[in-house]
């Protein structure tokens, strides 16, 4: 169809009965907010609002009175543009909002105000789902193909809930993920690396329903995307079904419960929607994007059944048919579950605590104990290494502590190796240690999701790959999750591979991101410190930058207390009368060299300090008078060492200071000729650290 009237030939809904109302009635609140606002995508929820609201309203187990208990089925709307559909639908189904700290407040997440306020300001409708923002939000979505890669997460965590926690007496998990997809989400590479790992998992608890209405914004969607969608999820190993039309509520719920039969293999329900049904602008690109505007809302209502003159109206007898479904069955599912964990309480108490620790965010009792510590030894260790021992010390400590790499553990030293972590694998859900392989950008987005089921995951990779997994890492950051992504590779280090293994910028980039501390230690005992303050991290993410070269292990009766790597920056060795000439700052392996500068100096008789700032995050919380206990401001000769870009050091050195880092991209050398070669050595920082002592007494 190409505008105009509806089409002849296909009748709208019928509203005669409850079923076809209700579906209605999201079709119209969703017109209505996004007319509201004058802003949005209704194109979408007008094609699949009948599959979303069958999924709810007759598959899905979720309480709305407690949308977060833990065993619930999970809904993620991976097409986030089309957030208006799940705005109504937690309206019509009575969610209940749910505080930071995990209380049920009593109060709907969404309502009737909040719809018509959508996309505006302070509203619990934004324009994307917004997870910690509106409750029955399971993740946050709108970056295509996110939302499916990390239901992948979501349902691995399940997976592996269940192997850990369910006995023969007792079902504790068994839930099940929903996502839903549009034809964006098939592009974009992220799906398709997530769904080959969801096959190659067997994941027969997760169920992608693609929602294929073959518009996009530039056209439909042949323009650029004719593959067989079904044929390659075949050819993955997934179990495939189509839906031919989305209106078609009997054959939607044929398919979901084709799913629910299904105990091999993940599921794609293909559904053929019409974007836009119902309007003017229906299967055409102008659905997508834009308001229908008023008199074509008027005409989709009259088209529906709907009255044209009363907007956001809920017709009699939704809200009390959304109740006896979704509400009531969810309902019964929750205190059915509730009853059987007072039970697992008395059989089971040690596990019992676990779940509750787990959906707290809190650690075990005394699971610091379990952090090593490391001697004085010049010749040291990487950090990488020092970073996997303090690993699996603090993963036996706490049993759901698990992860992997994308292809990389036995460099990144992320592999559980203690007696019993094991593999996760098809035929072994109680494994620890994850393979993602070679996708980075998916092991990001699924280490998400594992993180939004309450786990505490890791991933890990090279640094210079963060930039394949930088969406993803975004988003932790965003939904405030405490994901860790462990970066080893750290810089120029890397020697012979040369600049395309060589990260340059990825530091600074990773630092500009809001709500993401990131690490850089110097030493096996900062490692041990990093570690303390991430696993105690309950709406952050971390990203650990550690090195392939070692370390020197300093001696800390000589030193500062690693424990200062809390306040993200501290004195690691200072003037004998505590007031420098100069302040040498540093991170990573660069702090050895500015401790091996400051001798030099101090034979030339000028005295510095070192200072050590493994993560400028924590640094800058710290209150005024500590920061400049550690970068006084009177001292103006500050010498910035880093093997990463300069882009940021400017705001610790100050007018009067100088960076050493790195203005180009590496090269292809051993180490010790690219230092040489970019100017990491002692003579380079000793004669900067000079040239800013003499400025400043010039100025004087």
């Amino acid at each position: 169809m190409s505008g105009g009237a509806a089409p002849s030939g296909r009748l709208a809904l019928s509203n005669n009965d409850l079923d076809s109302l209700s579906v209605n009635t999201i079709r119209t609140l969703c017109m209505d907010a996004i007319q509201a606002a004058d802003s949005g995508h209704p194109g979408t929820p007008m094609g699949i609002a009948p599959v979303a609201y069958t999924l709810w309203q007759h598959f899905l187990r979720f309480d709305p009175t407690d949308p977060i208990w833990p065993n619930r089925d999970r809904f993620v709307l991976s097409e986030g543009h089309a957030s208006a559909l799940l705005w109504s639908l937690l309206h019509l189904a009575g969610v209940q909002s749910v505080d930071p700290d995990y209380e049920v407040l009593g109060r709907p997440a969404v309502t009737l105000d909040d719809l018509r306020t959508f996309r505006q300001l302070g509203s619990h409708c934004p324009g994307h789902p917004e997870y910690r923002w509106t409750s029955g939000v399971e993740t946050t979505t709108g970056p295509l193909g996110q939302g499916v890669a990390t239901s992948v997460g979501m349902a691995i965590a399940g997976q592996w809930l269940a192997a850990r926690y369910n006995r023969d007496d007792f079902t504790v998990f068994d839930f099940d993920v929903y996502a839903m997809a549009g034809d964006g989400c098939m592009m974009e590479g992220i799906a398709s690396e997530a769904a080959s790992l969801a096959a190659h998992q067997r994941l027969s608890n997760l169920c992608w329903i693609y929602d294929s209405n073959r518009v996009t914004i530039e056209g439909h969607t042949d323009i650029a995307f004719t593959e067989d969608v079904a044929a390659r999820f075949i050819g993955y190993g997934w179990n495939v079904t189509t839906v031919a039309d989305a209106n078609d509520l009997d054959a939607v719920a044929r398919a979901l419960h084709t799913f629910k039969s299904e105990h091999e293999r993940p599921t794609l329900i293909v559904v053929h929607s019409h974007i836009g049904y119902g309007s003017p602008v229906e299967d055409t690109p102008k659905a997508h994007g834009a308001p229908f505007g008023v008199e074509g809302v008027k005409s989709t209502k009259r088209f529906l059944g709907m009255p044209e003159d009363k907007d956001f109206f809920v017709p009699d007898g939704v809200y009390e048919h959304f109740a006896a479904g979704v509400g009531a069955r969810g309902r019964e599912a929750r205190t059915s579950w509730e009853a059987r964990i007072e039970a697992y309480r008395t059989t089971h108490p040690d596990l019992a605590d676990e779940l509750e620790r787990i959906q707290r965010r809190d650690l075990p009792e005394g699971w610091e104990s379990a952090l090593p510590t490391f001697p004085a030894d010049p010749k040291g260790i990487a950090s990488r290494d020092s970073s996997g021992q303090v690993l699996n010390a603090l993963a036996q400590a706490v049993p759901w502590v698990l992860g992997g790499s994308a292809d990389l553990s036995p460099s990144t030293k992320t592999n559980l190796t203690f007696s019993g972590a094991g593999d996760f694998q098809a035929d072994d859900r109680s494994g620890r240690n994850l393979h993602f392989g070679i996708r980075e950008h998916a092991a990001t987005a699924i280490t998400n999701g594992m993180a939004l089921t309450k786990l505490r995951p890791y991933w890990s990779g090279f640094l210079i790959f963060s930039d394949y997994a930088r969406g993803a890492i975004r988003l932790s950051a965003l939904m405030e999750i405490p994901v860790v992504h462990i970066f080893t590779h750290d810089s120029i280090g890397v020697g012979e591979d040369g600049p395309t293994h060589q990260p340059v910028e990825q530091l600074a980039s990773l630092r500009a991101m809001p709500g993401l501390l990131v690490f850089r230690p110097a030493d096996a005992n900062e490692v041990v410190e990093t570690w303390r303050v991430v696993a105690a991290l309950r709406h952050e993410p971390a990203v650990l930058v550690l090195s392939r070269q070692a370390l020197p292990t300093l001696d800390r009766s000589e030193m500062g207390a690693a424990s200062g790597v809390a306040r993200g920056a501290y004195v690691l060795v200072d003037a004998a009368d505590g007031k420098p000439d100069v302040i040498l700052l540093a991170t990573g392996s660069e702090v050895q060299l500015a401790l091996v500068a400051r001798a030099e100096l101090a034979a030339e008789g000028l005295a510095a300090r070192v200072v050590s700032m493994p993560c400028w995050e924590l640094f800058d919380r710290q209150p005024k008078e500590y920061r400049d206990s550690v970068i006084p401001p009177g001292v103006r000769a500050r010498v910035a060492i880093e093997q990463a870009a300069t882009l940021g050091w400017d705001r610790y050195v100050g007018d009067g200071g100088a960076v050493v880092g790195m203005h180009t991209f590496g090269a292809s050398a051993p180490l010790k000729k690219l230092l040489t070669k970019f100017g990491f050595t002692p003579e380079k920082v000793t004669q900067v650290a000079r040239e800013c002592v003499a400025a400043g007494r010039e100025k004087a």
